[in-house]
C-alpha cells in the first residue's frame, strides 16, 4: 500500500492453508462539494488544495498497482462551488460532476444531504445521467420511484494465484435522517428513516441475496457517543452490526484514520477501525482519497470471507497533477461558470471579509443582514406586520475551521461581481422571516455564544473557540447590541442540550433594554427553520411570515444592484465582557493580518499576532 495516514493491518479471521485469496482495493471519496477542478472560484485563481481531477490521477495510480479495485463516492457531490450552481440552473442536464465521475469509472455513490440542495428534480436528473447507481437505503420518495437502497455488483476479479473469479460486492448507502428536516420543501416529498434500523433490515437481505462482502457508504459522521433514535452521526455504530465488512464515513468533513485519538471505546483512529471494522473518512473537497484493502479468502466451494484489512487516507498533495481527461470533460461548464461569475452588479467602498467574524468584526455578515432586512421590510408592506421592527440574523459560512486557512470570505474594495456573492454567501438557502419575542432573541444569541469555550479569569492564552461548534451556527443579529460573558459556562452543548447557564449580557435594541415580551420580525434563512438542530426549539412550527422566498444570494444581488455602490459600517454589534488579566488565542487566515490594527481599534481590544498553527492559520492573542 502507498504511504498515507493509518494503514495498520488488522486480523479479522484467521486463514487456513490452501485458501484462495482475493485482494480488493476500495477507493473512496466523500463530500466533494463540486470541487471538480483545482480552481478557487471565490478568488478566481488556480489552487492546489485538492480536486476531483487530482483525485482521478491518484485513482489511476492505484489501478495500475492493484489487480482488483472499486471506486465509490459517499455523497455531497452536487453542491458546493459555482459549478454546481451553474449545473442546477440548467436543471441538472449535462452535469459536469456526473460526466467526470462516469469518465473515472465510479462503481457507486451514496446520496448526501447537500445533494438535495437544488431540489429533488435536479438530483434525479443527475442520477439518470450516471452510469453507476446512486444509493439511499433509508430514503423514501413519495409519488415517484425511490433511489435504489443497495446494489450487489457481480465483478470479475483475479485471485492472488492469478485465477479468474467472481466476487459479489454489496454496497449500501445511508444519509442523515435530518435531511428532510433541514429543508421543509423536502419534508413534503420524501421521508428519511433511522440509519441503524434500516441497516438492520437491509444488510441481512443483501447477504441473503448472495453478497460476499458488504461495504456501507454512510454519509454520516463518527461520534464517540452511542446513537439514539434518528441520530445523525452513526458511522461508529454501523461498525458493530453483523454483516457489514467495511465503512466509508463522511458528512462532517473530517479525516479518518488520523493521528489524533478519540477517547471512545471502539474507535481506533490509528488503525482505522470502527468497532473492529475497517473504515475511512477522506476529508472533503478532494483533500484525501480513502483506501481500504480487503483480503478475502475461500476454501473449496465455500463462500468468500474477509480475512484481513487495512484502512488509510491518502492526502491529495498540491503537486499531484490533475487528470487531463477530467479537465477536458469539465472545461465547457467551467468556462460558462467563469463567464457568468464575471458579471458586474455593484461596487464596494470597503474590503469585505470574514477573518474576524468570531471577535465581532465581519463586513460580510453586515452586508448579508442589510440585504435580508431590506427584502423582509419590502415583503411586509401592506400586511398586518408592516411597521413591526425587523431584525436580521446571519452566520459566517467561510470562517476557517475544517476548511483551512484559506477558507474565509475576502472581497477587495471596488467592483462587485456575481462571483463575489458566492464568496459572501456560499449556500443555496432561501430567505425566511419569523415572528419572535425578546426571549426568543436572547435564546438565539445564547445558542450562538455557545461556540466559545469557557474562559477562566486571570489566565493567559486560553483557546477561544470550541472546535465542536461550526461557525455556521454563530448567528449575529443586526441592529441589536449585547455582550458575551466568557467566564460563564456555555448555555448549550454542541448537540443543542441546554445547560441552564447564560452568557448574554446587556441586550438592547436602539439603546433600550429588550424585555422578554417585546415583539420583532427576524429575517433568517431556510436552514434555520429546520425541525432539528441547535435552533430548532426557537423555530419549530413557526411559518415564515413572508412568502416562500428567493435564494438569499439572489436577495443580496438585487440589494446590491439597487444600491449600485455600497458602504458597509462593520461596527461590532457585540463585545466580550472585560476580564482583566485574561487573554485568549483564536485562529484566522494569514490574509487577514493586515486588518488586525483596524479590528483591534473597532473592538477596543488589544490584539497581537503570536505565530502560526501547524495547519497554517495565523494565531492571534486577544486581551480581554
Amino acid at each position: 500500500m502507498p504511504d498515507g495516514t493509518g494503514g495498520v493491518e488488522l486480523s479479522v479471521r484467521p486463514s487456513a492453508d490452501g485458501n484462495e485469496t482475493i485482494v480488493l482495493r476500495v477507493l473512496a471519496t466523500t463530500d466533494m462539494h463540486m470541487k471538480l477542478l483545482p480552481h478557487d472560484y471565490h478568488a478566481d485563481r488556480p489552487c492546489q488544495q485538492g480536486s476531483l481531477a487530482q483525485v482521478a490521477s491518484l485513482v489511476e495510480r492505484h489501478r495500475r498497482m492493484a489487480r482488483n479495485t472499486l471506486l465509490v463516492d459517499n455523497g455531497d457531490f452536487l453542491q458546493g462551488t459555482p459549478l454546481g450552481d451553474h449545473a442546477a440552473r440548467s436543471g441538472g442536464r449535462n452535469h459536469p460532476a456526473i460526466a467526470a465521475m462516469n469518465l473515472m469509472g465510479y462503481d457507486a455513490a451514496a446520496i448526501g444531504n447537500h445533494d438535495f440542495a437544488f431540489g429533488l428534480d435536479v438530483l434525479q436528473s443527475a442520477a439518470r445521467q450516471a452510469r453507476f447507481p446512486l444509493l439511499a437505503a433509508n430514503l423514501r420518495v413519495r409519488g415517484r420511484a425511490d433511489f435504489p437502497r443497495y446494489a450487489i455488483l457481480q465483478r470479475p476479479v483475479v485471485t492472488a494465484s492469478g485465477r479468474p473469479a467472481t466476487l459479489r460486492i454489496g454496497l449500501v448507502g445511508f444519509l442523515p435522517p435530518q435531511t428532510t428536516a433541514w429543508d421543509r420543501d423536502l419534508a413534503g416529498r420524501m421521508d428519511c428513516d433511522d440509519i441503524l434500523a434500516t441497516a438492520r433490515r437491509v444488510v441481512p437481505q443483501m447477504r441473503a441475496e448472495g453478497a460476499d462482502v458488504v461495504i456501507a457508504l454512510a454519509h454520516s459522521g463518527i461520534s464517540p457517543h452511542p446513537a439514539g433514535p434518528g441520530a445523525e452521526n452513526v458511522a461508529a455504530d454501523l461498525g458493530a452490526l453483523d454483516g457489514i465488512d467495511a465503512i466509508v464515513a463522511g458528512h462532517t468533513h473530517e479525516v479518518f484514520p488520523r493521528k489524533t485519538p478519540v477517547p471512545a471505546e471502539g474507535i481506533d483512529t490509528a488503525r482505522g477501525t470502527l468497532r473492529g471494522k475497517p473504515a475511512v473518512m477522506p476529508g472533503f473537497g478532494g483533500s484525501h482519497l480513502g483506501v481500504i484493502e480487503l483480503s478475502l479468502t475461500r476454501k473449496g466451494a465455500s463462500g468468500w470471507r474477509l480475512d484481513r484489512a487495512t484502512a488509510q487516507c491518502e492526502p491529495v498533495g498540491p503537486h499531484l497533477p490533475p487528470a487531463p481527461a477530467v479537465l477536458r470533460a469539465v472545461a465547457p461548464s467551467h468556462r460558462l461558470t467563469l463567464s457568468h461569475l464575471g458579471t458586474r452588479i455593484s461596487s464596494s467602498e470597503q474590503r469585505i471579509s470574514s477573518y474576524f467574524a468570531l471577535v465581532g468584526v465581519d463586513p460580510a455578515l453586515t452586508l448579508v443582514n442589510m440585504a435580508q432586512r431590506w427584502f423582509v421590510r419590502k415583503s411586509l408592506r401592506g400586511t398586518a406586520l408592516e411597521g413591526m421592527p425587523v431584525l436580521s440574523a446571519a452566520a459566517p459560512f467561510r470562517a476557517g475551521g475544517r476548511g483551512g486557512p484559506l477558507h474565509y470570505t475576502d472581497v477587495a474594495p471596488g467592483p462587485l461581481r456575481l462571483g463575489n456573492l458566492t464568496d459572501i454567501y456560499s449556500f443555496p438557502n432561501r430567505i425566511c422571516a419569523l415572528p419572535v419575542t425578546g426571549a426568543d432573541l436572547r435564546g438565539w444569541l445564547e445558542r450562538s455564544a455557545s461556540l466559545f469555550n469557557r474562559i477562566q479569569p486571570g489566565r493567559p492564552d486560553q483557546p477561544l473557540a470550541d472546535p465542536r461548534f461550526p461557525a455556521y451556527q454563530f448567528d449575529v443579529i443586526e441592529d441589536l447590541h449585547w455582550r458575551v460573558d466568557l467566564s460563564q459556562r456555555a448555555g448549550f452543548s454542541a448537540d443543542g442540550t441546554a445547560t441552564g447557564s447564560s452568557r448574554i449580557r446587556d441586550l438592547t435594541w436602539r439603546g433600550r433594554p429588550i424585555r422578554d415580551s417585546d415583539r420583532f420580525v427576524l429575517a433568517t434563512n431556510s436552514y434555520r427553520l429546520a425541525e432539528c438542530g441547535l435552533f430548532a426549539p426557537l423555530t419549530a412550527g413557526k411559518p415564515s411570515v413572508v412568502p416562500p422566498g428567493p435564494q438569499t444570494r439572489d436577495v443580496i444581488r438585487n440589494y446590491l444592484r439597487q444600491r449600485r455602490r455600497v458602504s458597509i459600517d462593520a461596527a461590532p454589534s457585540w463585545r466580550f465582557v472585560s476580564l482583566p488579566g485574561t487573554s485568549v488565542i483564536f485562529e484566522t487566515g494569514p490574509g487577514g493580518l493586515p486588518l488586525l490594527p483596524r479590528v483591534a481599534a473597532r473592538t477596543n481590544r488589544r490584539m497581537d499576532h503570536v505565530g502560526e498553527s501547524d495547519r497554517g492559520f495565523a494565531l492571534v492573542r486577544l486581551h480581554l
